[in-house]
Parts: C-alpha cells; sequence; structure tokens
C-alpha cells in the first residue's frame, strides 16, 4: 500500500505547464461499464447519491476503488480532486459543506491517511459540517495481505482513530452490504444536527469479482430527515413569554445558508423589536448593519455586546455556539436574572470524550429542534395582532481608523478590498482576529461562512479552496482571509487549486507570528511579575521570514508579496480580484501590524528585553 511518486521525474516546468494547459485530466476510452468489481458497486453508489467530488490523496489501500472511479465511471460523477495532503482533501470538503450544506466525498488512505486527516475531520465534526468519508484497510482476511506493508496498513478497528469526533462509521463485511452502508452514511450525514462519517472498505473485498446482479437501492426512498420541529407546547410558551418580553435580546448561532430562513430570522427580531447579537464563529445569519444589531459580531465577548445582554428581560438562543459561556462571560459568573430561551439540537450529538458541548446552560425553555424550524414556528405562534415594535439604540460602534502611515493593519485590507471588488458579492470562507467587521457588513447569507470549528491551524487554505469551488459560475468572489501561521501549515493545499482551476483569493495577514500565542505569553508574563517583553521568543516567524508568495508560485498559483505599504496592496489586490474573476487562483501575502502600529523590534526591545540579532 505504498505511495507512488508525485511527479515522476517530469522536470518542474514541464509539469507546471501540464497543469496550467490540462484543465481536467481526460479518461482514456473505452471504459468498463459493467459492475464487475466490489469497488465498481462503491463507485456507483457514490454515482446514485449525487455526490459531484471526490478529494482524496492517492493510496494503494484503494487502488480498487480509484480504478472504478477512473475506468468505470470516466472520472465523473464524482469527480477527482487530487490534493497533497490528507488534510487538505478534508478541508476542501468541510468548505465545500459550508457553502452548499451538502456533503462531498473524501477518500483517505488506510489508517495513515486517516491519522493525516483527522484534524480537519475534528474541525468538521465541531463545526458540525456533513461529509462523507471513505477509508481503507486491509485486506482482513491476513491471507491475502502483503508482506509488511498491508500488515502495517491493516487496523483492527480503523474507526476507532476517529469515532470520538464523527457521527457514524461503518465497515462493510461483503459486496452485497456496500450499497447499504454507503446508502446510510450519506443519510447520517446529511440528516442535522450534521456530522462527518466514515466507511471504511476492505482492499480485499474492493478487489472481489462480482459473480452476481447487485441490488441498488433506490436513493429517493432513503432520503435524508427533514429538519427537526420542536415540541409546539413549548414553542407556544415561549412566543408568550417574547410576545411579552420589554427587553428580548436575541443571540444568532448556527442556520442555513438560504435565504428564505435569513428573512425569517430578521422578521422575527423585528416582530419582537429584540436586539440582535452574531458570533463570528457561525457565519453570516443575519445582515449585522440592521438597526436592531446591537453590537459587531464578535469573537469574544465585546463591551457592546456584554451591556447588551445584561439589560435583557429575555434572551432567545437561536442555534448559538457555547451559550453558557456567553452567559458567564456576561453576567460575570453569577446566574442571569432574564428568562432564558434556546432552539437547536446539537446535544444529540454529545458524547464523553471531548469537550465541545461546551458550558453547560441554564435554559427555562428548551426548543429542542433546527433553530430555524424553530424561527418559523414561534413566528407562526407569536399573536396575530402583534405588530412590529422598534427595538433598542444599538450601542455606539467603534468607528474604525484609516490605518498607519508606515505599517499596514486589517482595515488596511478591508478598505482596500472593498475598493477592488467594485460591489460585487464576496464570500469569506475565514477572517482573522482582528477583522473589522464593522467595515465589512454582512447582508446576505454566504457573506461570511464562520470559523473552521475546532480552532485546528492549517485548514484556511483548504476550506477557502472548498468554499470556492462550491461557488465557481454563482458570480461571487471567494475571499479567504487568513493567518500565516495557517497558512504555511497548510500551504501546499493551493496546488489543487491550480490544478483545477478552482479561483479563490487568499490574503494572508502576515504578522510573521504565531501572535495569538505571544498575548497569551504575555499574559503569563504579567501575571507573574516577569518581562513581558520576552512574548515573541518561540513564537515570531521570522529571521528568516518565510517567503509565503513564492511558495504559492511552487505550487502553481499566482501571487504577490510581501506586500508591505499602501500602494503595493492596492495593485495587489486590484490583480488578485481580475485573476479570479477569469477563473484563475491567487495570493496576497500581507505584512500586518498585529500590534497596530509598534514595530515588532520595539516590543522586542522593552523594558529588560534586548533586540535579536
Amino acid at each position: 500500500m505504498c505511495r507512488g511518486g508525485k511527479l515522476g521525474g517530469m522536470p518542474m516546468d514541464d509539469a507546471r505547464a501540464r497543469s496550467e494547459t490540462v484543465e481536467a485530466e481526460p479518461t482514456a476510452a473505452p471504459l468498463d461499464e459493467a459492475v464487475s468489481w466490489g469497488s465498481d458497486v462503491a463507485a456507483q453508489m457514490l454515482r446514485r447519491l449525487e455526490i459531484p467530488y471526490i478529494a482524496l490523496n492517492p493510496g494503494a489501500s484503494y487502488r480498487g476503488l480509484h480504478d472504478s472511479l477512473v475506468n468505470h465511471l470516466g472520472n465523473r460523477d464524482p469527480r477527482m480532486l487530487m490534493c497533497l495532503h490528507e488534510e487538505h482533501a478534508v478541508a476542501i470538503a468541510h468548505g465545500y459543506a459550508k457553502v452548499t450544506g451538502r456533503p462531498m466525498a473524501v477518500a483517505l488512505h488506510s489508517n495513515v491517511g486517516l491519522m493525516h486527516g483527522s484534524m480537519a475531520i475534528f474541525n468538521a465534526w465541531c463545526d458540525r459540517a456533513p461529509m462523507l468519508i471513505l477509508g481503507a484497510t486491509g485486506p482482513v482476511d491476513s491471507a491475502q495481505r502483503r508482506p509488511w506493508i498491508d500488515w502495517v496498513h491493516t487496523a483492527q478497528d480503523q474507526a476507532a482513530l476517529i469515532r470520538n469526533f464523527i457521527k457514524w462509521d461503518d465497515q462493510p463485511g461483503s459486496v452485497a452490504a456496500i450499497p447499504e452502508s454507503l446508502l446510510r452514511a450519506w443519510q447520517q450525514t446529511a440528516t442535522a444536527p450534521h456530522g462527518p462519517v466514515y466507511v471504511c472498505l476492505d482492499a480485499g473485498i474492493q478487489e472481489q469479482a462480482v459473480t452476481g446482479p447487485v441490488a441498488f437501492p433506490d436513493p429517493a426512498r432513503y432520503r435524508p430527515a427533514p429538519p427537526a420541529r420542536p415540541d409546539s407546547q413549548t414553542v407556544a410558551r415561549a412566543a408568550a413569554v417574547l410576545a411579552a418580553a420589554e427587553r428580548p435580546v436575541i443571540l444568532f448561532g448556527r442556520g442555513r445558508r438560504d435565504e428564505t430562513a435569513w428573512r425569517n430570522r430578521v422578521a422575527l427580531a423585528e416582530r419582537l423589536g429584540g436586539a440582535m447579537l452574531s458570533d463570528l464563529k457561525s457565519g453570516s445569519t443575519v445582515p449585522t448593519d440592521h438597526p436592531l444589531h446591537a453590537a459587531p459580531p464578535f469573537n469574544k465577548l465585546s463591551k457592546q455586546a456584554k451591556a447588551t445582554l445584561r439589560q435583557a428581560d429575555v434572551i432567545l438562543s437561536l442555534g448559538w455556539v457555547d451559550l453558557g459561556g456567553v452567559l458567564q462571560r456576561a453576567f460575570d459568573g453569577e446566574a442571569p436574572a432574564a428568562r432564558i430561551i434556546h432552539a437547536g439540537q446539537d446535544m444529540h450529538l454529545h458524547n464523553g470524550w471531548g469537550k465541545e458541548h461546551l458550558a453547560l446552560a441554564p435554559v427555562d425553555d428548551f426548543l429542542l429542534g433546527d433553530a430555524d424550524a424553530a424561527v418559523a414556528d414561534l413566528l407562526a405562534a407569536l399573536p396575530p395582532d402583534m405588530v412590529a415594535r422598534p427595538g433598542p439604540a444599538p450601542a455606539a460602534g467603534v468607528k474604525a481608523g484609516k490605518g498607519a502611515d508606515v505599517v499596514l493593519t486589517l482595515e488596511d485590507v478591508a478598505r482596500m478590498l472593498a475598493a477592488a471588488v467594485d460591489g460585487q458579492p464576496v464570500t469569506f470562507p475565514g477572517l482573522p482576529r482582528g477583522w473589522p467587521a464593522d467595515l465589512w457588513p454582512q447582508r446576505h447569507p454566504l457573506d461570511y461562512l464562520g470559523k473552521d470549528g475546532g480552532g485546528g491551524v492549517g485548514s484556511g487554505p483548504g476550506l477557502t479552496i472548498g468554499a470556492a469551488l462550491a461557488l465557481k459560475d454563482s458570480g461571487r468572489l471567494c475571499v479567504g482571509v487568513i493567518g500565516d501561521g495557517d497558512c504555511l501549515m497548510g500551504v501546499n493545499a493551493l496546488w489543487t487549486a491550480a490544478k483545477y482551476a478552482i479561483p479563490a483569493l487568499i490574503v494572508v495577514a502576515n504578522n510573521r507570528s504565531y501572535f495569538n500565542d505571544e498575548l497569551h505569553q504575555e499574559g503569563v508574563a504579567r501575571e507573574r511579575g516577569r518581562n513581558p517583553a520576552n512574548r515573541w521568543v518561540g513564537q515570531a516567524i521570522d529571521r528568516p521570514a518565510p517567503d509565503i508568495a513564492r511558495m504559492a508560485e511552487a505550487q502553481g498559483v499566482a501571487a504577490a508579496g510581501p506586500v508591505v505599504n499602501h500602494d503595493q496592496l492596492a495593485e495587489a489586490l486590484r490583480r488578485g480580484i481580475a485573476e479570479i474573476r477569469a477563473g484563475r487562483p491567487f495570493l496576497v501575502d500581507v505584512v500586518i501590524d498585529a500590534a497596530r502600529g509598534r514595530e515588532p523590534a520595539e516590543i522586542r526591545a522593552g523594558a529588560g528585553g534586548k533586540k535579536p540579532g
């Protein structure tokens, strides 16, 4: 099950030329349309389930499936997306799901590929993203194993590696069992609450000849379940409480990315006159420049949002991520006096291994079910003569400045990007901490797709590429603004964007540091009465600074950078937008000042510190 060579000795210039000139990998005729092998059955099921793509990094444990995808299906429906690392394959499927709400397929090579992909699977799990993952092991029959390699790539229970952060798994024990296994996996992942599922295909069964007719069930009779609706009596009680509330506040968390659900959320807030708050972990769920939106969307509870929650008499949580945590912060650890109503069904996925269930929240009325279904039901249950009422005036927002003359900031990126796109809709698959959300309001469910779910660094490039794949030909521009650490861990995901002409713009907000960890180290030092000037040691990505633009070009993606002034930034973004409008990926490496005007050397040369070098 060893992997083959990647470029087979081809000169780099020739390889790059082939990537640039061949948009798709042509499949030579003739195809064998007969279902003759176990892996043909699996491939047929993927097509019957209307899976559009399967992202993968090649591996011999699923060589049978690979042959079926190419020589039986002709590499279409699904189409293979070759990746240079399993983690990127999963991240691309995750980004695709964030846009469409539908599962894409991923193939992971044996136990080793599953280990590579496991962090990205965890991200998708925490983000409640649908995904159909195909693994492979074996042969389970030890008599069929080749010496050494087949043994080390066989696991007794391969899914045990990830079972604590997937929704369902299976390992079909025969060719005849494959259709039901894949059908159930698809049904499970496509039914809310969503999560990745894993089907492990025995290499021996993949390469087993089919000796008789195969029964393929009709997927139309095994559709995913519709969104679960909360109990009607609880809805009626909650609606009465909300109708009587004087200062309601609505926390908008996870929600469907369709315009009907979007309009319903806004209508509910307007009927109630409720102050709206939204979270950057969840993506766009309501317009952030609406008069009722009381504070910019946040990662960490802001002073404005805290003040809004503390004045509430009723708090309605709609799919909010970490309700317990935000209430603890808002009320300084004390029990809130406000009545708490929560709509969501995330608890169906909670288990004892991970703690992504987060802090336990006090809830007076639990609308157990789909949050958007709860919104529609609450609208219907409110008194028919109830008219929209004015809400509280939103707290004054903090207006971002123009940025320093010498150094670039995220505010400069936001302003110049707006000028470059010239009004065309933009989808942000990712945004960094410190992004000036007030300068770029969210007005559509696809404006911003939220965080990666599990905080796994390295996901940004893959998520952006997967989102751009889903948005191709939609008229929306896909722009991922990510950190330098995130980009460096996932930079060779860009090769897939180059190979398949996926128009993703990646803007690297490059502070040449794991800056979040610098802040943690500064806090620890101050708490212990030690020198905070040393916070950069072991954190700075500098001396030498990686040349990210050249790394992108090495993957076949055109790039600009390092960009260090306003004129360069304006030109780089203009060029980047032109490239993705033409259907090609592009990267811009922007050197920003995370400390907002303080040079790194000045930080490092603080009290008791010395400049390195």
